[in-house]
């Protein structure tokens, strides 16, 4: 698990914020509403966040999965998620 900077876990939300309605989970990154509040805790350790990222993939099969792997670990390198990587770039050359 790589950290950013700070020493800290970096979120697994890859902008892509929609939510399935039939399982709660969001289809970015898997997560429920509560495990984004949760995260967003300054009291949260870092040792849960590990816990639930390993959940969360669990939740992934087939290509959501492989999208999340590339677009998050393009997030804990660069800072940002592939998704929000292209919007930025698509902005700028308009």
């Amino acid at each position: 698990m790589k950290k950013n900077l700070d020493n800290k876990i970096v979120s697994p939300c890859i902008s892509i914020c929609r939510t399935d309605p039939r399982t709660g989970y969001c289809y970015g990154c898997a997560r429920t509403e509560k495990e984004k509040i949760i995260w967003k805790e300054i009291k949260t350790s870092i040792q849960w966040k590990k816990e639930n990222i390993v959940e969360i993939t669990k939740r992934m099969s087939g290509w959501q999965l492989e999208t999340f792997k590339e677009s998050y670990s393009n997030k804990v390198e660069t800072g940002f998620s592939i998704f929000k990587k292209n919007l930025i770039k698509n902005n700028t050359e308009k």
